[in-house]
């Protein structure tokens, strides 16, 4: 038998239970296609002024631990936004 969840115990579930143990890749994909949240240089589309540099914008998982490409990540966009 299916239970209806009320919000609040669903909310509670995630507290009790979610965790944030690994990065959250692809949830902002960067690319140059309509499906993309991210262009190449990092803005976000349709809202001015708003960049993206961490994890969310690769497109997929990479195999090794994300720090050291979050941190490239970060240093092109730097570049990006000091070049105006």
């Amino acid at each position: 038998m299916h239970e209806q969840w009320s919000d609040e115990a669903i909310t509670d579930h995630i507290r009790e239970h979610a965790k944030t143990v690994y990065h959250p890749c692809g949830t902002c994909r960067m690319g140059s296609d309509d499906d993309a949240v991210v262009d190449p240089r990092l803005r976000v589309r349709g809202v001015p002024r708003l960049r993206i540099c961490d994890a969310s914008i690769m497109p997929r998982l990479k195999s090794g631990n994300t720090n050291a490409a979050v941190i490239m990540v970060a240093d092109r966009c730097a570049d990006f936004i000091l070049a105006g």
